[in-house]
């Protein structure tokens, strides 16, 4: 004897999978963060660049200021352009985390001081400046924050 199965009966077995799978994904990502992790204070900062330079800092963090930001013990948590016109073309939002405030200072001044950023930075601006703004928030995880 054959079974056959109908399309919706299908689409209703593999809605059903999905939703079994979303809510105990949504679970986890709810759980409680381990007390016993080490506070961290977040960085958001967002770059406006000259018109037309977005390709050429997106360029400059690709190949080089990751891994210096990383050598210099910050951490690299994601970097976004907006999907909205207004900023799409001119715009990059990124997030690091620090051990603390006055690590980030620390950091931030030596990678200013780093030989090997210095000639990134004037290498990439050799055609003309490329950020014209710089806009840094720290911010504090709340503590239902996933991400902490």
């Amino acid at each position: 004897m054959r079974t056959s199965v109908t399309l919706p009966a299908l689409l209703l077995t593999t809605f059903a999978a999905g939703l079994t799978v979303g809510a105990a994904v949504g679970r986890r990502d709810r759980a409680p963060v381990d007390p016993r992790q080490a506070p961290r204070v977040f960085e958001l900062r967002t770059y406006t660049t000259a018109p037309g330079r977005l390709p050429a800092l997106q360029a400059r963090f690709r190949g080089h200021t990751l891994g210096l930001f990383a050598r210099h013990g910050m951490t690299n948590v994601g970097y976004w352009v907006p999907q909205d016109s207004a900023h799409a073309q001119n715009t990059l939002v990124y997030l690091l985390a620090h051990p603390s405030r006055e690590a980030a200072r620390q950091s931030w001044a030596a990678f200013g001081q780093d030989p090997e950023w210095q000639r990134v930075q004037a290498a990439s601006e050799a055609d003309g400046k490329i950020v014209e703004h710089v806009e840094s928030v720290f911010l504090d995880p709340t503590d239902f924050s996933p991400l902490r």
